[in-house]
């Protein structure tokens, strides 16, 4: 098989030509400021006024509570920083959990260093946010809970349901950072009691340096970005007119064929791991088997390293992941996987797999083959897996 199979959906995901198309006229055509006054920014700004519509009625929310941003850790780092900032007055003490993407874990360690507390919740073995700890970790203090709606690693879902409806009675606000879940998974606002919501247009087939904040009015929430009058006074800086247009259209998109295109995801991706753990042994799956995205496979496999593995599988036109992007250059294993419970050799040997409705059955069966090839390959040179096969043949 000579062409590239990309199974790294979660990391970035290709821009639609639909996309493209409507990103172009703001470039060359209709290039005004959206800020200016004279009538030639007119068409930008029509374009940034129609754009927060459509995305605000993806999530049942008003166009006024959508605030663009260039993309999910923005969102995520404004939410928490100013949010904490504004209800200072009430308390300084923030609940999360620990298999939260790093713009959120880095930015709660950021506001520790300024005096607040932040509690960091624990997860079960399939990476779920335990609802009896989140309760008991409220206090009179506590200004703000942020548990993120999916995994980024491990694709769970997480309870956000039950957990806007604690936040909502104890008078608490509800962030999740959606990045990867808004256009995979159907997200309504008011249903969940989220008060804040992050995410990032290039997880969903849209550009790269666009997201948006939703946050709920009523909400008392800081300036994040200085300097200008956009984005109602709250975040300054020219809007990036193409990359918003090109977000609305994704969402759009994205919104129209969901059932339909995450259907056939979860179908690859349940004909994939069972492949997978039919073919490989010492082999399992990472995260929730029923509450999971419908295209995030993770596999751990047992004596051997992860990025050898996807070294392997680079060199045989695979492209995959031991996890998050943001740490791909890190040594250390997965703080999403040490948080399940897997003990650090296991975690080592993880490997994650998101598709698109673009893959095929075809490249299903190519990828397990090779998956299987060069995991008994590694495991040839492994001292660990010859000593625990000399150990358990006698």
């Amino acid at each position: 098989m000579e062409k590239m199979i990309y199974l790294d959906n979660a990391a970035t995901t290709k821009t639609r030509p639909e996309v493209v198309e409507a990103m172009l006229p703001y470039f060359t055509e209709y290039y005004g400021n959206p800020s200016s006054v004279y009538t030639f920014s007119s068409k930008s700004k029509e374009a940034v006024t129609k754009a927060r519509e459509t995305i605000a009625s993806s999530i049942g929310a008003k166009s006024n509570e959508i605030y663009f941003t260039a993309g999910g850790s923005e969102a995520d780092n404004w939410a928490l920083i100013a949010a904490a900032e504004a209800y200072a007055d009430k308390g300084k003490h923030i609940i999360t959990s620990k298999i939260e993407h790093h713009a959120i874990l880095h930015t709660c360690q950021y506001l520790e260093k300024k005096g607040y507390e932040v509690t960091y919740l624990d997860v079960d073995e399939n990476g779920v946010v335990k609802l009896d700890e989140l309760k008991k970790a409220i206090r009179p203090d506590t200004i703000l809970i942020s548990i993120m709606f999916a995994n980024n690693e491990i694709g769970t879902i997480e309870p956000v349901k039950e957990i806007g409806a604690i936040a909502r009675e104890h008078g608490i606000l509800f962030h999740t950072d959606a990045v990867q879940a808004y256009g995979h998974v159907p997200i309504q606002v008011d249903e969940y009691n989220i008060d804040m919501m992050s995410t990032s247009g290039h997880k969903l087939n849209g550009p790269k340096g666009i997201g948006f904040l939703y946050i709920r009015k009523g909400v008392k929430i800081r300036s994040f970005i200085h300097g200008g009058a956009q984005e109602r006074k709250r975040r300054a800086g020219t809007e990036n007119v193409p990359g918003i247009a090109g977000y609305a259209k994704a969402v759009e998109l994205a919104m129209a064929d969901m059932k339909e295109r995450t259907e056939k995801e979860r179908e690859l991706r349940d004909y994939l791991m069972e492949k997978v753990l039919k073919e490989v042994p010492f082999t399992r799956i990472n995260g929730s088997r029923t509450d999971r995205l419908p295209n995030n496979i993770n596999f751990a496999f047992q004596f051997i390293e992860g990025e050898s593995l996807l070294i392997k599988l680079d060199m045989a036109g695979i492209c995959g992941s031991s996890g998050s992007a943001c740490t791909s250059g890190s040594l250390d294993p997965s703080h999403v996987l040490l948080a399940i419970g897997l003990p650090h050799e296991i975690a080592h040997g993880s490997l994650r797999l998101t598709l698109s409705e673009e893959n095929t059955k075809e490249e299903m069966d190519f990828t397990a083959e090779k998956i299987r090839e060069i995991v008994e390959y590694l495991r040839g040179l492994s001292p660990l897996y010859e000593d625990y096969m000399r150990k358990h043949s006698r």
